[in-house]
């Protein structure tokens, strides 16, 4: 890419994340496939297990970077499916929380386990890992 004008290798560049973003993504989801679960629903419920008692639509839609519409449909097919529950938080408000049920903590305690991430980043040192990590985080922030 070196001999490449900004825009092109920018482009070179953006073409290959998106070809390993969704290389990554679809070795998950034969993992997940045992599960019967997509893997925007797994990463939604391991927000939701993050977040604890602040797992609100609102908090998860921004957490995984999502329209609140879109977790929104989402959690009420989560609900349907027992994985989650929708808890309103007072009389007072609309404010939704959301609740893992013992359905939604077992997916999450058995698919924890990752064989195919395993091997797709054993290549990468601790540190390796800490600077990619940097590197897409800093990505992120530059695109809010």
């Amino acid at each position: 890419m070196e001999n490449l004008n900004n825009s092109e290798a920018n482009f070179q560049l953006w073409s290959l994340i998106g070809t390993v973003s969704h290389s990554i993504v679809q070795a998950r989801q034969k993992e997940l496939n045992q599960y019967h679960i997509p893997v925007r629903q797994y990463q939604v419920l391991r927000t939701i297990q993050e977040l604890g008692e602040n797992a609100t639509l609102s908090e998860v839609a921004k957490t995984v970077e999502r329209e609140l519409h879109v977790i929104s449909k989402q959690a009420v097919t989560m609900e349907k499916d027992g994985l989650i529950r929708r808890v309103k938080n007072t009389p007072k408000t609309n404010l939704l929380k959301l609740e893992l049920t013992e359905k939604g903590l077992n997916i999450i305690k058995i698919a924890r386990q990752s064989p195919s991430m395993d091997t797709i980043f054993a290549f990468m040192s601790a540190g390796e890992r800490k600077q990619l990590e940097s590197i897409l985080n800093r990505i992120l922030d530059n695109l809010k």
